[in-house]
C-alpha cells in the first residue's frame, strides 16, 4: 500500500496516525536516482537521462530528441 492511501485510512485515529507517519513518512533525498525527476512529466527515478544537463525521462526524451537537435542513427 502506498503511504498516502495508508494515512487516508488511519486519519481519525490520532495516536496510530502520528506513529505511522514518524516512521514511514518518506525521506527527503539529497542525492541517487530518488532525487531525479523529469522536468517535462515529474517522472522520477529510473529512466531520467541526466546527461548534458537535460533531465527528461526517456519517454518524453524519445519525443522531443529532434526539437533539441539529435538525430536517430539507423
Amino acid at each position: 500500500m502506498s503511504y498516502e492511501k495508508v494515512l487516508e485510512q488511519i486519519k481519525h485515529k490520532k495516536g496510530k496516525r502520528e506513529r505511522f507517519e514518524k516512521h514511514n513518512a518518506p525521506k527527503e533525498r539529497d542525492y541517487g536516482k530518488a532525487k531525479k525527476q523529469c522536468r517535462r512529466c515529474g517522472r522520477e527515478g529510473r529512466g531520467v537521462i541526466s546527461e548534458y544537463g537535460l533531465n527528461y525521462c526517456r519517454q518524453c526524451f524519445r519525443e522531443i530528441a529532434e526539437d533539441l537537435g539529435f538525430k536517430q542513427l539507423k
